[in-house]
């Protein structure tokens, strides 16, 4: 028995079982006796308790999680991050892998697929429009339970900036399988690499197999970056078309080229799902001479669509190719003089009047944009000169300044337009600075072209005035002009406080007892939208509980007054008997919210999800026209609080009310 099992963390939970062992934590089934609930504890390994990087890691991941709230992601309910246990307390999820599901099934029928797909999908732009970009997207991050309800889990490596750029870490390597070519490449990375992410997993589950295998992770790396995958109905007939396009724009190597949110990929799906036979033309800007549009499967716009991918040699053409070569060469070569002198002929006559046929146009303001969209953007007819700049300020890859400056003057289409783009900066290595002086620490960061920055902590270890740890750490590669953060000892601290417990107290409450306790209050005071009143805490760092040294700083987050849009899940059980397409309204206090079409027979159930910020609201479900369920929605109480208070069964021989009828059951 492991050192856990059996055992009761904070007089609140009893540890039951161990369910999972990952690489930097251990994931433990246990019993919440407060609410009376099996709840799932993520516990950090011992052995990277002392490591910052992994904290930051296990820290960041419950920070994702905790702004996030939707039925498909896993929901986080407490954390503890104390000196000898940092534990997070989450939902337990009693179900297997999407990993385990594909390689039970080999490959996933395409129905299941685009329903499994569609939930992944609902819960990244949930996580999107928060600014959480996931990053490790795969199926061994995505739960299956028995319901066909998919949790998206593992937030560990989510980022909530959108212009940071990921190195080729040994956790990227780990999900080398389905990163994007932007991830593998270090580059910087939005939404759209999550998007990518969910083509690599579609792909996987409808032909059970990857799209690109090697014998080393390197080789699957530069595949993502450079390969094209192979056709999915080559492998599997049965998907379709309009499937196959879904999943390989998902894929496309220039995120420019994909989705651009997970919610239009979700309105694609739904469309196949409704129709199987829907067909897309998605449209690629394709950066060559002569330019021209390309369709998803790389034919011309003006070439006739078929039904299908045409992925097939022609051997019997091939042969007569070849026998008919020696003769076409030479009439090629007679052909390609004659050309070669008319297009000598025909660009002197152009240069000399080239400049008089182009028209005049105004330069536009490229500054604050990124290069990729004006570079493959058809209605810039320039020619681009790119130099590089660094500015910190400015993410990588967006335009600085630019010559001509913008509207200053009319040029001619065809003109040289010269972009400065903000580059990645020079890199540079931080030096050792752990066992020097501050001084010392200084001069060196400085010598190498780095700023520095001074923390003062306690360290029972490190004599006053010595430098015991630095931010990023020495070896790591920074860009020039960075900041390096130099924690500078304070020596041995005789007396350490605890942290107090203020949440849910005012905030003058909350300073008057952090000041009490030897301790300090961060100037900046952080204001959300809550459920609290106005000026109640709602969250603080360090923790409560927490020792740390006399006169630390406590940083507070308050309530703004402004109550936070909850969204719940109402789970619409449908007749399991009717194999028919029925017409689904939902009502909300009396007002038509949505219609959708949906094969109860298939569907099974059916989520609705209603958004408000406080009091109840009632939830009016009908079939065909006809009454079938009333549920009440109480935005009041602090978790997903529906009851379902009427239901009507539904027969297939129903008349739909008359408009009178309807407008009084909508009242």
């Amino acid at each position: 028995m492991d050192k856990y099992t059996g055992k009761r963390l904070d007089a609140r939970y009893e540890i039951q079982e161990l369910i999972g062992v990952g690489g930097m934590a251990i994931v433990y089934r246990a019993y919440d006796i407060v609410d009376n609930k099996t709840v799932a504890i993520k516990i950090l390994k011992d052995e990277f308790l002392g490591n910052k990087e992994f904290i930051r890691r296990f820290k960041n991941e419950s920070k994702a999680i905790s702004v996030l709230s939707h039925p498909n992601i896993v929901k986080v309910y407490d954390v503890s991050f104390g000196t000898k246990i940092q534990y997070i307390v989450m939902e337990y999820i009693d179900g297997i892998t999407l990993k385990e599901f594909i390689s039970q099934k080999k490959s996933v029928d395409w129905k299941d697929a685009i329903y499994f797909v569609i939930q992944i999908l609902s819960a990244l732009n949930h996580a999107h429009s928060k600014g959480v970009i996931h990053r490790d997207i795969k199926p061994q991050n995505i739960m299956l339970l028995e319901d066909g309800t998919i949790k998206v889990t593992d937030f560990g490596i989510a980022r909530f900036s959108r212009n940071e750029t990921q190195t080729m870490t040994d956790r990227a390597i780990g999900s080398v399988h389905y990163i994007s070519p932007e991830q593998a490449k270090g580059s910087v990375i939005d939404e759209k690499a999550d998007i990518y992410s969910v083509g690599v997993m579609m792909y996987e589950m409808l032909t059970g197999k990857l799209p690109f295998e090697a014998d080393n992770a390197v080789s699957v790396a530069i595949m993502q970056m450079q390969a094209k995958p192979k056709s999915l109905r080559e492998i599997n007939p049965d998907i379709p078309i309009g499937l196959e396009q879904i999943t390989l724009h998902s894929m496309e190597k220039n995120p420019v080229n994909r989705y651009h949110s997970a919610e239009d990929m979700m309105s694609d799906l739904e469309k196949v799902q409704n129709d199987p036979s829907t067909h897309f033309d998605y449209k690629y800007f394709i950066d060559n001479s002569p330019t021209k549009y390309m369709d998803s499967v790389g034919k011309s716009k003006n070439s006739n669509y078929g039904d299908d991918y045409n992925y097939k040699d022609n051997n019997e053409e091939k042969e007569k190719t070849q026998k008919r070569k020696s003769k076409v060469i030479i009439s090629g070569i007679a052909i390609g003089v004659m050309i070669f002198s008319l297009l000598i002929i025909f660009f002197t006559m152009f240069k000399s009047c080239g400049n008089n046929l182009a028209k005049d146009v105004d330069v536009p303001n490229f500054i604050g944009m990124k290069l990729s969209d004006v570079q493959n953007n058809p209605e810039y007819k320039f020619v681009w000169k790119v130099e590089s700049v660094y500015d910190s300020t400015k993410s990588e890859g967006i335009i600085i300044d630019q010559d001509p400056s913008p509207n200053s003057k009319k040029v001619k289409e065809g003109s040289t337009i010269t972009l400065k783009v903000n580059s990645s900066g020079i890199l540079v290595t931080v030096p050792p600075l752990n066992g020097l002086t501050e001084d010392v620490a200084k001069s060196k960061l400085a010598n190498v072209g780095l700023k520095s920055e001074v923390l003062m902590i306690v360290n029972d270890s490190v004599d006053a005035g010595i430098v015991c740890d630095s931010d990023p750490k020495e070896g790591s590669r920074v860009t020039s002009e960075s900041t390096v953060k130099l924690y500078i000892s304070k020596g041995k601290s005789d007396e350490t406080v605890v942290i107090p417990d203020v949440l849910n107290k005012t905030l003058s409450t909350a300073k008057n007892e952090i000041t009490s306790a030897g301790l300090k209050v961060s100037e900046n005071i952080i204001y959300e939208e809550s459920d609290k009143a106005k000026d109640i805490v709602i969250s603080m760092d360090p923790l409560p509980g927490v020792n740390v040294g006399k006169d630390s700083t406590v940083k507070l987050t308050v309530s703004s007054g402004v109550k936070r849009e909850k969204s719940f899940e109402i789970s619409v059980d449908l007749p399991a008997d009717v194999d028919k397409e029925v017409t689904l309204s939902v009502y909300i206090d009396g007002v038509l919210d949505s219609t959708k079409k949906v094969v109860p027979s298939y569907n099974g159930v059916y989520s609705l999800y209603i958004k408000g910020t406080s009091g109840k609201k009632t939830v009016n479900v009908n079939i065909d026209g006809a009454q079938y369920r009333v549920y009440q929605v109480d935005f009041d109480a602090s978790s997903n609080n529906v009851k379902k208070t009427k239901s009507y069964n539904y027969e297939y021989s129903i008349t739909a009310p008359s408009d009178d009828e309807d407008e009084e059951y909508k009242n």
